[in-house]
């Protein structure tokens, strides 16, 4: 085999590998995302596949797919993904907006990833809005119909974070309280213990004393002996 042969066959093999790991991290990428919802309306179905879960900064990747039911034509659409900071307080942190196009065989999708804000957590909550015509074909003709359409769903819960590192110095000062708590119940023992030594002491200081002045008491009464 001449060397142009080779390198050509070289090239084949490689682009086939390289295409075959591209198809593998695909599956992989959308067996990791959970489907958030799956619906048909009047004409056409909708279906969001997102991330499961996330945490704080960190990302969400969605797949959007519009596929017509029967002959569909889009006046307009739109997808934004809420999220909550601090768990409450509701901010759009992605959006899509598209206008004035048909729906063919081939479903229509939209993909994107985004960062969640550092301070959100809890649910993100997903929003489409979709005004368009649908036609449907009948004996006596065809039927134009138009119809908006808004829905809102859960998407990605963020993980509470800041929740957990709480619960986590709780759970570390608890210990230490404890542990605290067992010291001082032995240190008080021990201060009992030497509080009964001290008033041992003082109390054999008090008869020592009070024998050493009987004693003395004693001798001084004593009558001496003629000389």
């Amino acid at each position: 085999m001449k060397k142009p042969a080779k390198t050509s066959l070289t090239l084949i093999i490689l682009t086939l590998i390289f295409a075959q790991i591209c198809v593998v991290r695909s599956q992989e990428s959308t067996e990791d995302l959970k489907t958030c919802l799956d619906s048909i309306f009047p004409g056409i179905k909708v279906q969001v596949n997102a991330t499961g879960e996330t945490q704080p900064a960190h990302n969400i990747t969605f797949v959007l797919s519009l596929k017509q039911q029967t002959e569909v034509y889009v006046e307009y659409f739109n997808f934004t993904i809420f999220g909550f900071l601090n768990g409450t307080d509701k901010v759009a942190m992605f959006n899509i907006t598209d206008n004035n196009f048909p729906l063919g065989d081939s479903p229509k999708e939209y993909d994107g990833n985004f960062s969640v804000p550092e301070q959100a957590w809890g649910i993100t909550y997903g929003e489409i809005t979709l005004n368009y015509t649908a036609t449907y074909i009948a004996e006596f003709g065809s039927l134009e119909l138009p119809y908006k359409i808004t829905l809102g769903f859960i998407m990605t819960n963020v993980e509470n974070v800041y929740l957990r590192a709480t619960e986590e110095q709780f759970r570390i000062l608890n210990q230490t309280y404890w542990e605290l708590l067992q010291n001082y119940t032995e240190l008080q023992g021990s201060i009992i213990e030497l509080d009964s030594t001290r008033r041992l002491a003082v109390v054999l200081g008090i008869t020592t004393v009070f024998f050493v002045a009987a004693t003395l008491y004693v001798i001084m009464r004593k009558p001496r002996e003629p000389w």
